[in-house]
């Protein structure tokens, strides 16, 4: 004969041990908290950014103080890539990135560098030896970085003109691989 009150004592331990849990929790959430930690962004949390999702929306400031809002982008394709001033391969990929950039500006197409964790001095000073003319945006908390679950340099994504994320491409690309997914965006 089966022990049923063994599993009966053992499942209401269970379902007292989730409800002292969720008690002690106390609802928090990233929004409450960790993502609202830096001044220069402004968040709202999504579950994770998904190819055939919309992007999460962000607020970040460019060294300048100019701000940058994810949702006003809505009708242009948007190429968001992660980098850092000490990313090898993340320099090798600029120049590319800033050339697609001069090319398609035209038709609406828009590169926003996200920066992680450097001073605004740094990332100035990175964009102007390179001769970066698009967006270069700082994420001094990395919470635009947490918000995107990036986790390696460089990851991009690529938006299209109704927000939602067509591409995710980590570690470093060609011409030819950017070139490919703009091409499926209607693009060049």
């Amino acid at each position: 004969m089966p022990d049923w009150k063994g599993w009966l004592f053992a499942a209401i331990g269970v379902l007292l041990g989730l409800a002292a849990g969720f008690a002690a929790w106390g609802g928090h959430s990233e929004a409450s908290g960790i993502l609202a930690a830096s001044p220069a962004v402004k968040l709202t949390p999504v579950a994770a950014p998904v190819v055939g999702g919309l992007a999460p929306e962000f607020e970040a400031a460019d060294p300048d103080g100019d701000m940058f809002v994810m949702s006003e982008s809505r009708g242009r394709v948007v190429l968001l890539n992660f980098w850092a001033t000490w990313c090898e391969p993340c320099r090798a990929e600029m120049p590319m990135l800033e050339a697609r950039y001069e090319e398609e500006q035209s038709t609406g197409m828009l590169v926003v560098g996200i920066n992680s964790g450097e001073t605004t001095d740094e990332v100035r000073t990175y964009g102007d030896a390179l001769g970066l003319t698009f967006p270069l945006l700082l994420d001094p908390g990395g919470e635009v970085q947490a918000l995107y679950r990036v986790r390696g340099y460089p990851t991009t994504f690529l938006v299209d003109r109704a927000g939602v994320i067509q591409h995710v491409h980590v570690g470093s690309m060609d011409a030819e691989t950017l070139d490919g997914y703009l091409h499926a965006m209607g693009l060049n």
